[in-house]
């Protein structure tokens, strides 16, 4: 079994939040591959399903914590224990402020770069857990980020995350077979990041 694992928080509130591109991406490849119905285990969201992939047919799970983002990899650690697998086998979808809106970097193991919901996966389950990381722009102040990442995606972001979003469930097959460098090039090929400078969004008037 394999996990796509996204951060975000839980509820309404939340739902529509930067902060929530993981659990919103999950959405989407939930309803382009047929995944069974979403229900509640190992502190989550969870569905099962399978993805054709250039290797063969492989099991997946898709996960949504409900522990809220910085406690996600409590949740994460018990759906590899029941399935007997460890970090190696997780791939979490989250949002990066340190990338440029739009621009989607596979990476693999190393440290959680700020990201408290990166921490706590590590922490619960180890550094071999791969990262979807999904740009959405810095505000530009570090005092500002907290905010800018739990507020609801602009409707200029909508331009990019829209497309962005059909574009992962087109090359997700890859990313699945664990090709990661034609995942992501193929996921810009399909979706183009925009030609903007991250710290100039979430300024005031920009939103």
């Amino acid at each position: 079994m394999l996990i796509l694992a996204g951060q975000g928080n839980p509820g309404a509130k939340y739902a529509r939040n930067r902060h929530n591109a993981g659990f919103l991406l999950l959405d989407r490849i939930h309803a382009a591959q047929g995944f069974g119905p979403w229900r509640a285990k190992f502190e989550s969201e969870v569905s099962e399903g399978s993805v054709d992939t250039p290797s063969g047919r492989q099991k997946v799970l898709l996960m949504k914590p409900q522990t809220f983002y910085n406690e996600s990899g409590r949740a994460m650690s018990k759906a590899c224990a029941f399935y007997k697998v460890g970090a190696e086998a997780v791939t979490v979808l989250h949002d990066e402020i340190d990338l440029a809106p739009g621009r989607v970097r596979v990476k693999r193991g190393g440290g959680h770069s700020g990201n408290n919901g990166i921490r706590s996966a590590i922490a619960h389950i180890g550094p071999d857990i791969r990262r979807v990381r999904v740009g959405v722009g810095h505000p530009g102040d570090k005092t500002l980020v907290m905010p800018y990442v739990l507020s609801d995606f602009s409707k200029a972001d909508l331009a990019w995350f829209e497309p962005l979003g059909d574009a992962i469930c087109k090359a997700l097959p890859y990313l699945i077979a664990g090709d990661d460098e034609r995942f992501q090039t193929e996921v810009m090929r399909l979706a183009p990041a925009p030609k903007h400078d991250p710290k100039q969004l979430g300024r005031p008037g920009t939103e």
